[in-house]
């Protein structure tokens, strides 16, 4: 079934969340964070997608983000993570994820294996109470998870945002609301 949310505003700054499909752990690896880390870095510099906050967990990722065209870069940056998961899975011969990517992926699918749930959620920034809500609630979610006890211990999560060796892992942009 299709997500009910929807873009009302092409200029509006959205909280997004996507998930992988049936909830399987697959960011426990730095490669794997890599792979999405880096291409939302590409959507920011490449394709011009704003992205003010996110953390990435075990099995879904959540970003507060604007682009005029949210739904086509969220759409080619799942496409494109999703391809180059499976890659990574097939060289790690970690055939139970791709066993279970293929046997719950929707029938309509035209694609061997399903690595998101469809959809990305989007629900509109309205006001800074709201705005405030989603960045604690983002910044909370390693915590509330039982990974770190503090936001800011947990490395990809815009509470943290720094690699082991102080690099930026991703460029954030300011909001302006």
């Amino acid at each position: 079934m299709r997500s009910s949310y929807k873009i009302v505003d092409k200029d509006g700054i959205y909280f997004v969340s996507s998930t992988i499909i049936e909830w399987i752990s697959l960011f426990n690896h730095e490669k794997y964070f890599r792979i999405l880390t880096d291409s939302l870095n590409f959507c920011r510099t490449e394709k011009d997608m704003k992205i003010y906050y996110y953390v990435i967990l075990d099995n879904h990722f959540h970003l507060i983000v604007s682009h005029p065209k949210l739904s086509d870069v969220m759409r080619s940056l799942k496409g494109f993570t999703a391809d180059k998961i499976i890659g990574e899975l097939k060289n790690d011969k970690c055939k139970w994820k791709l066993d279970l990517m293929k046997y719950y992926k929707k029938q309509h699918k035209q694609t061997t294996f399903q690595v998101w749930q469809e959809g990305f959620h989007p629900q509109m920034i309205s006001s800074i109470e709201m705005l405030n809500q989603k960045v604690e609630y983002i910044h909370y979610n390693p915590v509330k998870r039982g990974f770190v006890n503090k936001p800011e211990h947990w490395k990809y999560s815009s509470a943290n945002n720094k690699n082991w060796d102080g690099s930026i892992i991703i460029e954030l942009d300011k909001v302006e609301i």
